[in-house]
């Protein structure tokens, strides 16, 4: 089956060609579907009333606009919810299902979906869970948005869906309001699909996010963060926790391919080129690794002249990390050092910590699979 979502425009029109729809009413049939599938949040061509019976019929012998299977929902006690997604086999070179987490964090003000873009991950940063499991492949771009699409609809931010009323959501608004793409992988490593998607995302006719509520977390993959500020537009966040190359090539591996230097040269650049006010830093806190003051006043050094903004991550623990959390006196102490200098520089809340849902905390349990020849 052939799964529209995801699929631009141009991809829409071509496959609507390919089940018989004339040349002359591709763009209206498309924008149709279009409308159906990211407005109104349907998942059948049967609720696709101002299309044919005889098109919605065609259209369901080889098109798909399904969502993913929700194998395990999990709700933290602070309301964090977590979802297994399981993707089906798909020809030949996908002969197996796969699986990913996606997170949902509800505040007062805002409801942040944390989005993943890879199964596995090709990074093994040494304090995060993900980087334990080993690269299975990469989503397409309808894989990355059927997570939003999913989520807005299972919590109710869609016309007639049907909303549990036990979800903890913000007070007003979308319940799904920001997207991050933080989840499993590195985005930049599948740059062409998380593009694709974001843009879907981002497209006033279709998801309809904001760019200020958009971001895309990186380990820093020089290459494509330029390609990032030109042609996707978004926020960025930069998983930093070091700062200095020795520390950070342990625990940022591709930190040995492109060192602190040339990764804030990208950072300097990005914020005109995307016209977006500044840059957040991510940096987990390691007790005795990278918390003292002195590193403080280094990180302090290096973003001098960059518009940032630092995200302090308590350490999430999982089994078998050879880390602890810094004590919350000595995180207290670095933020209020960084706050001394002029950078805002927020202690992010654990969140969901009792389903692993927190930040580094997601895996799954899909493998690559080998056909022997």
């Amino acid at each position: 089956m052939i799964s529209l979502i995801g699929q631009d425009r141009i991809q829409l029109a071509q496959t609507l060609a390919t089940v018989g729809v004339p040349s002359t009413q591709l763009k209206m049939r498309a924008q149709q579907i279009w409308h159906w599938v990211y407005v109104r949040g349907v998942t059948s061509f049967d609720e696709m009333l101002n299309l044919s019976k005889a098109l919605r019929i065609e259209l369901s012998k080889t098109c798909s606009v399904a969502l993913p299977e929700i194998v395990k929902e999990q709700v933290s006690v602070d309301g964090t919810r977590k979802w297994l997604l399981r993707f089906p086999a798909d020809g030949p070179d996908r002969p197996t299902p796969v699986e990913v987490e996606t997170v949902y964090i509800p505040e007062i003000e805002r409801g942040t979906l944390c989005v993943s873009s890879q199964v596995g991950c090709s990074l093994t940063c040494t304090f995060c869970h993900t980087g334990t499991q080993k690269m299975v492949r990469n989503l397409d771009a309808g894989e990355i948005l059927s997570q939003v699409l999913l989520a807005r609809r299972r919590l109710g931010d869609y016309p007639d869906a049907e909303e549990d009323l036990e979800i903890i959501a913000p007070l007003s608004g979308r319940k799904v309001s920001n997207v991050v793409m933080m989840g499993m992988g590195e985005p930049l490593f599948n740059f062409e699909n998380v593009k694709q998607a974001l843009l879907i995302a981002l497209d006033d006719e279709a998801c309809g996010f904001s760019r200020r509520r958009v971001t895309l977390s990186t380990s820093g993959v020089l290459p494509a963060i330029d390609r990032t500020a030109e042609e996707i537009r978004c926020m960025l966040a930069i998983s930093l926790h070091a700062v200095n190359d020795e520390l950070r090539d342990e625990l940022v591996p591709i930190n040995r391919k492109y060192p602190i230097a040339e990764l804030l040269d990208a950072c300097r650049r990005y914020p005109e080129t995307a016209n977006c006010r500044r840059i957040t830093f991510e940096y987990v806190m390691l007790k005795d690794v990278n918390d003292s003051l002195e590193e403080a006043r280094a990180l302090v050094n290096l973003l001098q002249g960059i518009p940032a903004k630092v995200n302090l991550i308590p350490f999430n623990p999982w089994p078998e990390s050879k880390y602890e959390c810094s004590s919350k006196k000595q995180i207290v102490r670095f933020a209020n050092y960084l706050m001394e200098q002029g950078f805002e520089s927020p202690v992010r809340t654990p969140r969901g910590r009792d389903i692993f849902a927190a930040c580094g905390q997601l895996k799954s349990v899909s493998e690559k699979t080998v056909t022997l020849k």
